[in-house]
């Protein structure tokens, strides 16, 4: 059975549109090569993809500039003159507004104005007053954006302060052991904090009668509390 007619319009889904043109893309530059195999024909040929892709082939025997030359020599056109003289004229309108807008620069800072009627000025000077305007805004619009994340930079820092010496105190009240020189006049013990798992307390007792009096070291119990 043979294959079924493929009727001739337009693909509507792109998936297959795209299938579809890389296989007669690459079907018509076969051709080519082979026809400029066997004919020793000079080829050139430029297409466009619906996506704006761009193909080329060129014969191997011959270049693109030259296919071009010749196209112009046989049907007696210049491409590149034409082309050229757009160039000048979009390089003219171009020369205009680069001259146009040096000359607004330079009376932006006060320079130029020889030329200016009342009526000029008065829009340089409106002109000026509304970027000011814009440049203030801006300025402000930073400035406040860098005092709010100062402002949150100072809230963590007195939320962390603030979680140290909730610690700090935390560890004070837990500590379990102290040091007791006379119970008489030391009745509280130096807690030790941070790691410190076993602080024991001693009354010291001296055990020679002659450091009993004032003038020696006193009296003090050795003693675990």
């Amino acid at each position: 059975m043979g294959r079924g007619k493929i009727q001739i319009k337009k693909i509507e889904n792109s998936t297959n549109r795209q299938v579809t043109y890389s296989k007669r893309r690459n079907g018509i530059f076969k051709k080519a090569r082979e026809l400029t195999v066997l004919c020793d024909a000079k080829i050139f040929i430029i297409m466009f993809s619906s996506t704006k892709k761009y193909h080329e082939y060129t014969s191997p025997n011959t270049t693109t500039k030259k296919m071009i030359d010749q196209y112009q020599s046989t049907l007696g056109v210049d491409i590149w003159s034409t082309q050229y003289e757009k160039m000048q004229e979009n390089l003219k309108r171009l020369k205009v507004i680069n001259n146009k807008l040096r000359r607004e620069i330079r009376q932006r800072i006060g320079e130029d104005m020889s030329g200016l009627n009342l009526q000029e000025l008065c829009q340089l000077q409106e002109s000026i007053s509304e970027s000011v305007a814009e440049i203030r805004e801006r300025k402000y619009h930073l400035i406040k954006g860098q005092t709010d994340t100062f402002k949150k930079k100072v809230k963590n820092l007195e939320q962390q302060h603030g979680n140290l010496v909730l610690d700090l105190e935390a560890n004070s009240e837990d500590s379990k052991y102290g040091v007791v020189e006379n119970e008489e006049h030391y009745n509280s013990a130096v807690a030790f904090a941070n790691g410190v798992q076993n602080l024991y307390a001693f009354r010291l007792q001296s055990l020679h009668p002659n450091l009993q009096d004032e003038g020696g070291f006193g009296s003090r119990d050795l003693r675990m509390s």
